[in-house]
């Protein structure tokens, strides 16, 4: 059986890290396209400013509009063409990176997350998505990025929403790995999407990728809500430090090294939905955890602990949590048939799954969570 894992060159995170990020595009040369939000740049203006000052180099603006979608990748890679930068630079949240990410195409990237809302930062892999917000492709590339570089001080000082969105990112991963696992499906990790079976064969999941994921879920729920507490008086402690690690290295290194599962793909299912588009990837993915508990029939025990941990931070537990007060029969139809094409993640769950099966578990964890939250009890 052909395993394979796939990881960063470097990850560093800690206090004012950004002062160091001169020093990392020094490793390059003197300049760096720098893909991220105006607000971004912004919140971090001073260090930038001060990094750029001591290592002697420069940032160039690309001037990011806020969607990871193809006409902005293209917009910025004529950009990094033309100014002839040394290195690129994803700084921000998720789209800004993965932009980043498309923008490089393997070479040469750093990714310094403002927040830590989801795991994308230390994947080589990319979401696309349409102008208007809907889901549209994954893109992958030759290798992780260089440098991850996260400034605990600046995640600290975000809103504290991002951080639990990032936990609902994270919570996903476990479950998606323990399926994956069983079914004995291809992972991430093994070859870039389009390669040539014959010269490159798919791979499995390592045991250090599932076990990195069961660390992912046991760290959510004993640190969990103290990060969050911590994060709401934006102070960096030790249960802090704890979750920004697991929502970004270990929730990263496990979902490609060891496997997504339904959880992303019902995600993938529900961005069609108007009402979701104003909800972060991770609350989407929360409620996609409790789906994909209720598609395999997970012991109640499960299903309690994990609607435990969400309602304790604020996750979503059901529909009208990520924006969606009413759903027709004809819009649960294309959720449900969305999150079921061919190549979606939901295929590696261990036993076959139709769009019917989906609909209903969505239904069914709906009522589960309304339930819960009123009463307490499924």
């Amino acid at each position: 059986m052909r395993k394979a894992f796939i990881c960063p060159t470097k990850y560093v995170q800690g206090e004012d890290e950004l002062l160091n990020l001169g020093y990392f595009v020094s490793t390059y040369g003197t300049s760096a396209l720098l893909v991220a939000h105006p607000d971004d740049i912004k919140r971090v203006k001073e260090k930038l400013d001060k990094t750029a000052k001591k290592f002697q180099v420069t940032f160039v603006e690309s001037g990011f509009k806020g969607e990871c979608s193809r006409k902005e990748v293209e917009r910025i890679q004529k950009l990094a063409k033309s100014t002839g930068c040394s290195c690129t630079i994803g700084l921000g949240g998720g789209k800004a990176i993965d932009t980043a990410k498309c923008v490089a195409q393997g070479e040469a990237l750093i990714i310094a997350p403002t927040i830590a809302a989801t795991d994308a930062p230390t994947s080589h892999s990319a979401v696309l998505y349409t102008e208007t917000g809907a889901f549209d492709d994954y893109a992958y590339f030759k290798q992780s990025p260089n440098v991850i570089l996260i400034d605990s001080t600046v995640i600290a000082n975000a809103p504290t929403r991002f951080l639990i969105s990032g936990m609902g990112d994270a919570l996903s991963t476990y479950f998606e790995a323990r399926a994956t696992a069983a079914s004995y499906s291809n992972v991430n990790a093994g070859l870039p999407c389009g390669a040539r079976e014959d010269l490159c064969p798919s791979a499995k999941g390592t045991n250090a990728a599932l076990a990195l994921a069961k660390l992912c879920y046991q760290t959510l729920l004993s640190d969990g809500r103290k990060a969050k507490a911590a994060c709401d008086c934006n102070q960096v402690t030790p249960a802090l430090e704890n979750i920004i690690e697991t929502n970004i290295l270990l929730s990263g290194l496990g979902f490609e090294s060891a496997g997504l599962g339904g959880a992303h793909a019902i995600h993938d299912g529900l961005t069609i939905l108007n009402g979701t588009h104003k909800y972060f990837h991770g609350e989407k993915v929360a409620f996609g955890t409790l789906v994909q508990l209720i598609l395999e029939n997970a012991p109640e025990e499960e299903i309690k602990e994990v609607l435990d941990f969400c309602l304790s931070i604020g996750l979503p537990v059901c529909l009208e949590d990520i924006g969606v007060d009413t759903i027709t029969s004809t819009e649960l139809m294309e959720v449900a048939k969305k999150a079921c094409i061919p190549e979606e993640s939901i295929h590696a769950m261990p036993f076959p799954v139709t769009w019917e099966m989906v609909a209903a578990a969505i239904i069914t964890a709906d009522q589960v969570g309304h339930q819960y939250k009123e009463t307490g009890n499924l």
